[in-house]
């Protein structure tokens, strides 16, 4: 039997369970036009953004490593600044990433627990976790950038640079992942309001 992205079975029992990750379907929203809020249009814009840096990151990651490759095998100079700045590179690459998963709910879940649950109790526990992964990445944000001040007064074995733009992706990285997973919980909290105002409780 198929089902819509997001819905919810009944087995013949009575008990709700998910057709596939309620948690990763409400990502299906974000591609209806019509189903987009102000707000999510901006995250929309972000997320559009911050994939195609990811995308020019792990490219230039991988000229970097070939150009190490290339120097040190037959140009033969010797030169190490490849291996660290491909190390940033991956950094930064790596992090924007993460606000992309958190628009899609793409990221890593239990939900074993979330299958035992009525929808409504479902909701109240998605929203519940919602707001600690929020709140841990609002920590990030402030942290990291008591880490990027501190950086200033570091420097790289490369081209004389300080540690403030290594060290930087952790708060920039922090503060979209936040606002993407505050903008999913909105999602997914008005998605969940509606199977339970249509009857989809237990």
């Amino acid at each position: 039997m198929q089902t819509a992205p997001g819905a919810v079975c009944i087995l013949a029992e009575g008990t709700p369970t998910m057709s596939e990750s309620l948690l990763r379907a409400s990502g299906h929203a974000v591609a209806s036009e019509a189903m987009r809020t102000p707000l999510e249009k901006i995250a929309f814009q972000v997320n559009w953004l911050l994939e195609r840096a990811c995308a020019a990151l792990v490219a230039a990651m991988i000229l970097i490593i070939w150009f190490g490759v290339f120097e040190r095998y037959v140009m033969r100079t010797g030169g190490t600044w490849t291996e660290e700045l491909s190390r940033y590179t991956m950094i930064w690459g790596v992090l924007l990433a993460v606000p992309c998963a958190a628009y899609y709910r793409e990221h890593i879940g239990l939900e074993m627990v979330l299958g035992m649950l009525s929808l409504r109790h479902r909701k109240n526990l998605i929203l519940a976790l919602d707001i600690v992964t929020i709140a841990f990445f609002l920590f990030m944000t402030y942290y990291g950038i008591l880490l990027t001040k501190d950086g200033a007064t570091a420097y790289a074995t490369i081209f004389s640079m300080t540690m403030v733009i290594p060290f930087a992706s952790v708060p920039v990285s922090s503060a979209f992942t936040a606002f993407q997973f505050f903008v999913a919980m909105l999602r997914m909290q008005r998605e969940l309001k509606t199977q339970i105002a249509s009857g989809g409780a237990a």
